[in-house]
């Protein structure tokens, strides 16, 4: 029997945060974090970070487990999540995590096999140095006739991708495609996935809104602290909410600039999160308003119980 698994998603600022801890405390369970960002110790404010006080006693996973200067792959987030997947199961208890990335809640889902072979920092510096001597647009090309559906995907200026595709291809001999194309279709887990949506005046609103209590709480003072300890080219600093403050703090664009910037891109960054899920996942949606939010977490309270409770 397929062990049962509760996920929450949604754009930012919409709530799930107090819906995973009203769904661990009703059904004895314990809360992951599906944000590939707050898995970092420091990033506190720019992540919007749960804190002690509204995890009222749940215990929680996959917050403040790395540096600042570690990488993380969607692989390392997929088996780390599903350990404590495990975890939490063999305690008799409700695994719910709340949020994420599309593709990484996906990786959990549905237990994606990534590429056999790992990152090699050599090969890695091989293809930078091809694209230093004969430009980006020759690499490009050569990733456009090996596998044309992956580099539609990808973004001709996005080396990480661009690289981790070619390496796949040249390591395994399999393109990305044909690699995604074998994923297993039916997950390891018997999983329900709430969504919360917002109509979108109203998410913008709130998501300025999150942006402006952000910089009050001192996120400038935040990324100036990360920014002073030779950070700013980690993985870390890429996020939402860190690198739109940089300029600013390199004198580069003035503070009003840096701020609208991170509110335009948290909105384009929730108007993604929306699409994927929408398209991509089985989702069981519900609106929610500032005022209607207590009724309608009572509604899914109510509706999971009964997939709690199947057998």
């Amino acid at each position: 029997m397929k062990e049962k698994l509760v996920v929450i998603v949604g754009p930012t600022a919409v709530g799930k945060t107090a819906l995973s801890i009203e769904v661990a405390k009703k059904f004895n369970g314990e809360v992951i974090s599906g944000d590939s960002m707050q898995i970092y110790k420091g990033l506190d404010i720019g992540t919007a970070k749960v804190t002690e006080a509204e995890k009222a006693g749940i215990p929680h996973y996959m917050i403040d487990i790395l540096d600042p200067v570690d990488s993380f792959s969607v692989a390392d987030f997929q088996k780390q999540v599903q350990e404590n997947i495990d975890r939490i199961q063999e305690k008799d208890k409700l695994p719910v995590i709340a949020g994420g990335t599309g593709l990484y809640i996906q990786s959990v889902l549905y237990d994606y096999q990534f590429a056999a072979s790992e990152r090699s920092n050599e090969y890695h510096e091989q293809i930078e140095m091809e694209m230093e001597r004969d430009g980006i647009d020759s690499v490009y090309q050569r990733l456009m006739q090996i596998d044309p559906l992956q580099a539609e995907k990808i973004h001709p200026n996005n080396r990480r991708r661009l690289i981790r595709a070619l390496e796949v291809y040249d390591r395994t001999g399999m393109t990305m495609t044909e690699y995604q194309q074998k994923q297993q279709e039916e997950s390891r887990y018997d999983f329900r996935i709430i969504g919360l949506e917002m109509d979108r005046p109203l998410l913008y609103e709130r998501i300025n809104q999150r942006v402006d209590q952000m910089v009050e709480e001192g996120l400038i003072e935040e990324v100036r602290r990360l920014y002073q300890a030779g950070l700013e080219n980690t993985q870390a600093m890429r996020g939402i909410g860190y690198k739109e403050i940089l300029p600013y703090l390199k004198g580069e664009q003035s503070l009003e600039e840096a701020i609208n910037n991170l509110k335009r891109n948290s909105r384009r960054f929730a108007k993604r999160q929306y699409t994927w899920f929408k398209n991509k996942m089985p989702v069981d949606w519900y609106s929610i308003t500032v005022e209607t939010k207590n009724q309608v977490f009572q509604n899914i309270l109510a509706d999971l119980e009964g997939f709690y409770k199947e057998t």
